[in-house]
């Protein structure tokens, strides 16, 4: 009976100074309180300058769908799928907005991607991710398929292609 209570007490002497030394300070913990975009809620709002100059905002968008895909040009899933929104881009014109927001990168970076890729869709550069952030993008490429009344109906985690996209821009059409 006395090793158990030595060892009880071994634990006991090393285990609240091993717990206090690792302990995580109060400041460092994350703030779980900032809301995220979610399902069925209202797409944050924001405005970014696009490859042509011209200012983007989403609220200036309201009463048309958008397809808003957060990309870099040096992700692979995000090259492969953009023919697929290209065409997605001509062929729903005028009924649904595609918006490609890249993030981390500079507009002379991404202007010479969307040459080379022959894409016309709008594309706002968001260099401090900051819009990324806004919207949770923990990982790219990451689609939110929005309403024409501003709210989110479809958030796409991954590549898409041409059936994933027509899906999605179906269900924002209704």
């Amino acid at each position: 009976m006395n090793r158990w209570h030595f060892l009880a007490f071994l634990i006991l002497v090393l285990g609240i100074p091993w717990m206090w030394a690792n302990r995580v300070p109060a400041e460092a913990k994350t703030d779980f309180s900032v809301p995220q975009p979610a399902l069925d809620h209202p797409a944050p709002d924001f405005t970014l300058t696009t490859l042509d100059g011209e200012e983007f905002a989403l609220s200036a968008q309201q009463g048309t769908p958008i397809v808003l895909n957060f990309w870099a040009t040096w992700c692979g899933p995000c090259q492969n799928e953009m023919p697929a929104l290209q065409t997605a881009s001509e062929r729903f014109g005028g009924r649904v907005q595609i918006v490609g927001v890249d993030q981390g990168e500079t507009a002379e970076v991404v202007a010479r991607f969307a040459e080379e890729m022959g894409i016309t869709f709008a594309m706002p550069i968001d260099t401090e991710m900051a819009v990324g952030e806004l919207y949770g993008v923990r990982a790219m490429p990451t689609t939110f398929f929005i309403d024409r009344n501003g709210v989110i109906r479809h958030i796409y985690l991954g590549e898409m292609n041409s059936v994933t996209i027509a899906e999605g821009i179906a269900e924002i059409l209704r």
